[in-house]
């Protein structure tokens, strides 16, 4: 381990902290347990922190930010209410800044639900026909064509739902894995709270 340790630079440190935000111990671990793999200690770290993230969704979050977004043409704007359990937290420029981010991202994504379980059951219902008869004519076993529809309403589910899309500013990570990434690191239930999305052009 001591001389794993001794080939971690921290450069390497430093590199994997921007791409993940993690602390420095954590980046420097997750680099030695990934044997100096750039690639494997990101996924590491988004897996730890994810884990953290989990074990704090029940506790209470009641202080926040409100992050707002106006698109160049004036004409199409989002609000995103960003939740955690402190003051001090949503105090950080950190905090304040993904909920403005997520604001933009609303504007670019334009998702219809926050998660799957706030979609219309009638409107999965009815993507999920469309998909059964889109493979009912393939020369297919009924095991694969059932995938192939698993694998259509995911893409509907990243198309549409807020923390299942990728995030417009990096698509290797999804708005949800961006919200517990800043879980594991602030220690508190972050939690996206709800979202408005606004545009002059529409009906």
């Amino acid at each position: 381990m001591s001389t794993m340790a001794k080939e971690i630079s921290a450069k390497m440190v430093a590199e994997l902290r921007a791409k993940t935000g993690a602390g420095m111990m954590d980046c420097k671990r997750a680099l030695e347990e990934a044997g100096g793999d750039m690639t494997k200690a990101e996924e590491i770290v988004r897996v730890k922190y994810a884990s953290k993230a989990e074990k704090r969704v029940g506790r209470q979050a009641g202080e926040g930010a409100i992050g707002t977004y106006v698109h160049h043409d004036g004409k199409k704007a989002a609000v995103v209410v960003l939740n955690c359990e402190t003051d001090f937290v949503a105090r950080t420029e950190e905090f304040r800044e993904l909920a403005k981010d997520l604001a933009m991202h609303v504007v670019a994504a334009r998702p219809v639900a926050l998660s799957i379980q706030d979609l219309p059951a009638e409107m999965v219902a009815r993507e999920k026909r469309i998909y059964e008869q889109q493979v009912a004519e393939e020369k297919k076993p009924d095991a694969v064509k059932a995938k192939m529809v698993e694998g259509r309403l995911r893409k509907f589910y990243e198309d549409n739902v807020l923390l299942e899309q990728k995030f417009a500013r990096d698509d290797k990570v999804t708005v949800g894995e961006l919200v517990k990434r800043l879980a594991g690191k602030t220690g508190e239930n972050v939690r996206v709270g709800r979202f408005g999305y606004f545009d002059l052009g529409a009906d």
